[in-house]
């Protein structure tokens, strides 16, 4: 057998195992305790593999605590760190049952990525939906309405949405 006819399988195999690809979709890592990681890996399972018209995609690594669908991706990431400017007290969007704060200068600029993050559940979740996904007016709240029902039943709500 020849060196290449190693290689070849040898770079196949490694594209695979480090999920590799223009399908894959890279989530950062989350820091999160052993509890938190249970609970994430449980909203994980639990999230549907469509979002509106959206399909599940890949995700980079495979551990990764979030989910992707559609291309561009919208993420979902499980353990998350508020955002700087979040203040208690903050405006909380509730749909469904579960509260989102949405930073204030994402609110009327639909050309930008819009990410919002659960309030009153800990661990918290972050959802960036990007711009091109914003020209449907619906989509967000479709799309955050869809989230509810897995993140009410994997993260116990903490506080109210005030």
């Amino acid at each position: 057998m020849s060196s290449r006819s190693l290689v070849l399988p040898a770079l196949t195999v490694a594209a695979l195992l480090t999920g590799c690809g223009s399908d894959s979709v890279e989530i950062a890592s989350t820091r999160v305790d052993a509890a938190d990681r249970t609970t994430c890996q449980q909203l994980v399972r639990a999230l549907p593999a469509t979002l509106d018209h959206l399909v599940t995609r890949a995700v980079v690594p495979r551990t990764a605590l979030g989910h992707a669908w559609g291309d561009p991706a919208v993420v979902l990431t499980c353990g998350v760190t508020m955002p700087a400017d979040f203040q208690p007290g903050a405006s909380c969007e509730e749909i469904n049952g579960v509260g989102w704060f949405v930073p204030t200068e994402q609110f009327g600029d639909l050309s930008e990525d819009l990410t919002v993050y659960t309030i009153g559940r800990d661990p918290v979740v972050e959802v960036v939906i990007p711009a091109e996904h914003r020209r449907d007016a619906a989509f967000p709240g479709d799309a955050l309405a869809t989230l509810a029902a897995p993140v009410k039943q994997a993260i116990p709500k903490a506080e109210r949405c005030v």
